[in-house]
This record gives structure tokens, sequence and C-alpha cells, in this order.
């Protein structure tokens, strides 16, 4: 089964938050956006926009380029 790309984004934030110790809850802080947010993405329950991808990218300290990588 291919992947959505929204999976993909879910995982790769997933991945990233994981290999830094970090909560969805700590994630969403760094990040300015809701607890609950965090755990939508990795689900692929929400499309998510740029600005947030942003933030997501820069409270992980990646850059956006890197959520795209394989």
């Amino acid at each position: 089964m291919n992947k959505t790309i929204l999976e993909k984004f879910g995982d790769k934030v997933r991945k990233e938050r994981l290999a830094q110790g970090l909560s969805q809850e700590e994630l969403a802080a760094k990040a300015s956006v809701h607890r609950t947010y965090i755990g939508m993405i990795e689900r692929a329950e929400k499309n998510i926009t740029l600005e947030n991808i942003a933030k997501i990218a820069n409270a992980l300290n990646i850059s956006i380029a890197d959520f795209f990588r394989s």
C-alpha cells in the first residue's frame, strides 16, 4: 500500500520527535501548537499548513526540506 503524503509527513514528525526524546506535548509546546494537534499530524488526520510545518521544523531544529527527504 502506498502511503499518502500526510502519512509520510506524520511518520517523519514522529521519527524526529522520538529521536530527540520529546513527548507530543513537549513538541507542541516548543512549536506553539495545541498538544492534540501533534498527535493528529502523526496519525495523518490533519492537513497541516505550511506555517505549522515551519513551526514544527523550527521546534525540532530541522529544515522544512528534511520532512520531505526519504
